[in-house]
């Protein structure tokens, strides 16, 4: 068996406990950090002994940057966590494994080391992005610079850029790999001015070998930082440096980026990332249990995919969250259980639709093309199905009018409002199009 905790590292968790517990709820405490302990503590590297993976991977996805913060106040030093499986009644007594804290060692500046190629799995709606991003890491600023990914929330971008870069670091320990969201870089290029640092800004983005950045829309509308975005791109590409990036939308229909910038990214591959299909679901699903000593039958997992439909990370914290319980509880995990669990996710995904779907919907009932509803065509044949979309969106989501007039084109959103009003008209007075709206929408919700 392993070695008691010692007093020291037992000392630092209460200690640690106290600042989480000053951030969380009594609950949220108590279901999450209440059942763990530090298993070790060595120099700049700390491991958690949780009851099983599925707990480990929830609290890095959801609480990381709040327990390494409370490490650094509690010992005044950034620390490195990482989380070990240990059973429950070692747990229980605090006794840790005597294994070494690895898991993160190796891993990238704010990235998620289990964001491999390995672990992505792949079906209709992502495979040739898939592809491209495989092709980058094998051969990087000679097939498609720039990669540009986009898709909706929650399908896998991240895991797709993150995927490149954990590849190339592995082939290449060399490289010099920086990946980061859009948010991150505007935070660090304002700190870098109001502190008189731009010229280290600039060394380090304008120096690296691999750029990788996520959410690229986030700084639409930033005069500033699009001007030196658009000469860190230009430096980089010029070296013939790998650049790859993110976003909700394709470049042409992301309000506020400058044209300078849409046409760069057109130099290289623009390619985006569509929901999953059931049977990808279900692979997700399995692909995340197969190794697990946590038992879920099938039938759960055909359950959970056939429920939850938009959003891969829905679809994992939908298991995430039935496996805690079970583990939490001792609870049997069944069908019924899952979804008495789940409800309330199952009611919201229910309500749930993406602008993309309605719009894909609405231009096959058309025989029209999505791109002819986004594009600035007057003809009649375009006009009309456009406002159904529109009103199709505001009817059965919680979109704002700006951000469905962005999806549209970059619209405004008094054209929004004229064409929900215009449908709203015509749906009361013409029978026909009542019909067709609910045809639609029927359409919508067995899509």
């Amino acid at each position: 068996m392993s070695a008691p905790q010692t007093e020291s590292s037992a000392l630092v968790w209460d200690k640690v406990c106290a600042c989480l517990k000053r951030e969380l709820s009594e609950r949220s405490f108590q279901t999450w950090f209440g059942p763990i302990s530090i298993s070790s503590l060595e120099g700049a590297s700390v491991a958690l002994a949780v009851p099983d993976s599925y707990y480990g991977k929830w609290l890095y996805e959801h609480y990381q940057n709040l327990i390494e913060s409370s490490f650094q106040d509690v010992l005044g030093k950034k620390m490195t966590v990482s989380y070990l499986v240990v059973e429950k009644a070692l747990i229980q007594e605090k006794a840790p494994s005597l294994q070494p804290a690895s898991a993160t060692s190796a891993r990238i500046d704010g990235m998620n080391p289990n964001y491999t190629f390995d672990s992505f799995v792949i079906g209709p709606g992502n495979r040739f992005a898939h592809a491209a991003a495989t092709a980058v890491s094998d051969a990087p600023a000679k097939n498609y610079n720039p990669l540009f990914v986009y898709g909706r929330a929650g399908l896998g971008k991240t895991h797709l850029l993150q995927s490149i870069a954990n590849e190339v670091k592995n082939k290449n320990p060399r490289f010099n790999v920086l990946y980061m969201s859009s948010e991150k870089f505007v935070n660090q290029l304002i700190t870098s001015i109001q502190t008189k640092k731009t010229g280290e800004f600039r060394a380090r983005y304008r120096n690296c070998d691999l750029l990788l950045i996520d959410d690229i829309h986030f700084i639409a509308d930033k005069e500033a930082t699009q001007e030196e975005f658009f000469h860190t791109f230009n430096t980089l590409y010029d070296a013939h440096k790998q650049i790859v990036v993110s976003s909700d939308r394709p470049p042409k229909e992301i309000p506020g980026l400058e044209e300078r910038l849409v046409s760069r990214f057109a130099w290289g591959l623009v390619t985006d990332i569509q929901p999953p299909d059931f049977e990808t679901r279900v692979a997700i699903l399995k692909k995340k249990i197969e190794k697990e000593t946590v038992a879920v039958p099938d039938d759960v997992a055909y359950f959970i995919a056939s429920k939850i439909k938009s959003n891969i990370r829905e679809l994992e914290g939908a298991l995430i969250r039935v496996v805690a319980y079970c583990t939490l509880t001792g609870a049997i995990l069944d069908v019924k259980l899952a979804e008495s669990v789940l409800k309330d996710s199952f009611h919201e995904e229910s309500q749930k639709f993406s602008i993309e779907e309605v719009q894909k919907v609405v231009a096959e009932y058309f025989h029209i093309h999505v791109a002819d509803l986004r594009s600035k065509t007057r003809t009649r044949s375009v006009v009309k199905p456009r406002q159904y979309a529109m009103f199709l969106i505001r009817d059965m989501t919680k979109y704002s009018l700006p951000e469905i007039g962005d999806f549209f084109g970059g619209r405004d959103h008094t054209t929004v409002l004229h064409a929900c009003k215009t449908v709203t008209n015509e749906r009361l007075k013409d029978p026909e199009i009542a019909k067709m709206l609910e045809t639609l929408k029927n359409m919508l919700k067995k899509s």
